[in-house]
């Protein structure tokens, strides 16, 4: 079956419809506009299962193709990632911006999606090195800064059931690849309120995470992330707090334009 960014493997579900998605996502990813075959290549699936796809996408509007053969995103997906942004609220990339102008490095925003952590909105670095994640990019729960952030509002019995859906894979020599390491882990979270990642989902980057509060707001999370040589001790500690500030910040507005 074809796996997500992360490595592992799908957690059940309809396979034609994850298979639908991962044409969704080549054709969304870099190179742009791709024919039948390249699509198919990308994805690991057989020409005649990726025509067929395709072409119930392009009826639907999901993907369109081009004079030239080739095949693009379809404009149905505008209004659906319209709506979708409005969840995060219009001023959220405003209040990453001024985490990154107070730190420096990469602000995000992640929420809870299943079994994993879903980034909704990120505000770069403008250093020359820096991370970034694409904005709809899911990842494992137990390695991520947010992803812990999001597990430690829950009780370690409702964490355990969903890090067992997928597994505890290990992404770096620093995962965490045990229950018993986890909830020790998100024990700490809860005590001083902030989850890190240290190298744990990639080498060398290192990330900070709170997450938003108190309810009904607990299924996000607000991070900042850059390179371990930058992401020093005294950063995370002036960190900790305007990460907190900008959560009361985000929950306020998302609240307040419901």
């Amino acid at each position: 079956m074809p796996r997500p960014e992360n490595g592992a493997p799908r957690a059940g579900g309809v396979q034609s419809l994850h298979r639908a998605l991962d044409l969704v996502e080549v054709v969304a990813g870099p190179g742009g506009h791709q024919t039948r075959g390249e699509i198919a290549t990308v994805a690991g699936l057989p020409l005649p299962t990726t025509h067929r796809l395709l072409r119930t996408l392009v009826d639907r509007g999901y993907m369109r193709q081009m004079p030239n053969r080739r095949y693009a995103l379809g404009f149905r997906l505008v209004p659906l990632g319209a709506a979708a942004m409005t969840m995060v609220g219009t001023d959220t990339e405003v209040v990453l911006a001024g985490l990154v102008d107070a730190l420096g490095e990469t602000a995000n925003l992640a929420v809870l999606s299943g079994s994993h952590a879903e980034y909704v909105a990120q505000v770069p670095s403008r250093h020359t090195m820096r991370t970034f994640t694409e904005v709809g990019r899911q990842v494992d729960l137990h390695s991520t800064g947010v992803g812990k952030a999001l597990l430690g509002q829950l009780a370690d019995g409702r964490a355990r059931e969903i890090v067992r859906r997928v597994g505890l894979h290990q992404q770096t020599e620093h995962t965490l690849v045990t229950e018993e390491a986890l909830l020790a882990d998100l024990a700490l979270v809860r005590s001083r309120g902030y989850a890190l990642d240290e190298q744990e989902q990639e080498a060398g980057v290192r990330c900070v995470a709170v997450p938003l509060g108190p309810e009904p707001m607990s299924w996000m999370a607000v991070s900042v992330s850059g390179p371990v040589t930058r992401m020093t001790d005294e950063l995370v500690e002036r960190a900790v707090p305007l990460l907190q500030q900008a959560g009361r910040q985000l929950t306020s507005r998302m609240l307040s334009s419901d």
